[in-house]
């Protein structure tokens, strides 16, 4: 079934109006003009309507996400009692990688973290 058939049978054309369709969509294909073209006058009417009279342009939207973290000063303290006290039982490469939250330490030739985690209050 070729194309010329498809439309005769989908749009109910004859044969005469089939080939002028296929005719008239091979020059639109090319850029030709068509006869049920616009005219400038036309198309200026035409794009005065599209306007919605809202502002094309808008300026910018900015974020700002300066959320500052609040510290935990109960985590900080007990990470640098931690660090004291592995310092003092003569563990080696005591750090502290994280003020609120990791420490890392060696002893011998193995390495250690300790990730402290605070638990949330329970909800009553």
């Amino acid at each position: 079934m070729t194309q010329k058939d498809i439309i005769m049978k989908n749009l109910g054309l004859t044969e005469e109006e089939a080939d002028e369709l296929l005719k008239a969509d091979k020059a639109i294909d090319k850029g030709e003009k068509m006869p049920f073209d616009l005219t400038k006058e036309q198309q200026e009417i035409a794009k005065s309507f599209t306007k919605t009279g809202t502002k094309t342009k808008k300026a910018p939207t900015v974020y700002k996400f300066e959320k500052k973290k609040t510290e935990n000063v109960p985590k900080a303290e007990l990470i640098k009692k931690l660090e004291e006290l592995l310092n003092n039982e003569g563990f080696i490469d005591v750090k502290i990688v994280n003020a609120e939250r990791l420490i890392s330490f060696s002893n011998g030739d193995n390495n250690f973290e300790i990730t402290l985690t605070q638990k949330r209050k329970p909800k009553t």
